[in-house]
C-alpha cells in the first residue's frame, strides 16, 4: 500500500475536550504513516456522534453569501465586521451558520437580513457544482461551507445585529473591491469571490457559474 494506509490504521481514539454551544476542540490519538503515535487536535461544530470522521458526511455547517445589487449589479455587498481573535475589523460577505431543519438558501436569506438588514432573493441558475459543500480548513476543522449567489435589496439597517456583532455594510464596486482586495485585511473565501466579482460582467452577474 506505500505510503496509504486504511483510515482506521490513522487514529485509534478520539473525544471531545470542551464542552460549549457551538464549537468544541477535539482529541485525536493519531499515528503517523509509520505508525508513532501522537496528539492530534481539530475543532468541529458537531457533537461527538456526528464529526464527520465518524459519519463520512459532507453536510453544510456554515454558508458564504455572495450578493450583488439587483438595482446596480455592478455592485456587491460586503462587510467589515470586529473579530475578536484578530482584535481588528476585517472584510468580509456575509456569512453564518445553518440552523436545524434549514437549507443553505434558507439561511443565506435569514443572516442577510439579520447582518445587513437587506432582503435576499435567491439565484437558482448554473451548474450545482459551484453550491456544493467544500472544506473550510480541514487541518483544523471538519467543517463545510457552501456559498449561495444572488441579488440583495432594501435598506441597509443595523436593528438585526446581535449585541456581540460589530458590522458595516458596504456597497463596493470593482473600483472599491481592487482596493480592499490590495490593501485591507479580508477573509480568504470573500477575497476568492472579489476575484470573481472583479471579472464578471453587470448583464450577466452570475455567468461564471455555468
Amino acid at each position: 500500500m506505500g505510503r496509504e494506509t486504511r483510515k482506521q490504521e490513522r487514529f485509534t481514539a478520539v473525544r471531545k475536550v470542551t464542552d460549549n454551544p457551538f464549537f468544541n476542540l477535539y482529541e485525536m490519538d493519531a499515528r503517523t504513516n509509520s505508525g508513532k503515535p501522537f496528539g492530534y487536535y481539530f475543532g468541529s461544530r458537531n457533537d461527538e456522534a456526528h464529526i464527520k470522521l465518524k459519519t463520512k458526511a459532507l453536510n453544510v455547517e456554515g454558508i458564504v453569501i455572495y450578493p450583488v445589487l439587483k438595482d446596480a449589479p455592478d455592485k456587491i455587498v460586503l462587510i467589515r465586521q470586529y473579530r475578536y481573535p484578530l482584535d481588528c475589523f476585517l472584510y468580509e460577505l456575509p456569512a453564518g451558520l445553518v440552523d436545524g431543519g434549514e437549507t443553505p438558501a434558507q439561511a443565506a436569506i435569514r443572516e442577510m437580513k439579520e447582518e445587513t438588514g437587506l432582503d435576499f432573493e435567491v439565484y437558482e441558475g448554473g451548474s450545482p457544482a459551484f453550491r456544493r459543500p467544500f472544506f473550510m480548513g480541514a487541518g483544523f476543522t471538519d467543517e463545510c461551507s457552501a456559498a449561495v449567489f444572488g441579488y440583495a435589496s432594501g435598506k441597509v439597517t443595523d436593528q438585526y445585529l446581535e449585541d456581540s456583532e460589530s458590522i458595516q455594510v458596504l456597497l463596493a464596486d470593482k473600483e472599491e473591491a481592487g482596493r480592499i482586495l490590495a490593501t485591507e485585511r479580508v477573509s480568504l473565501r470573500c477575497a476568492y469571490l472579489l476575484m470573481q466579482f472583479m471579472q464578471s460582467r453587470a448583464e450577466e452577474p452570475f455567468a461564471f457559474l455555468g
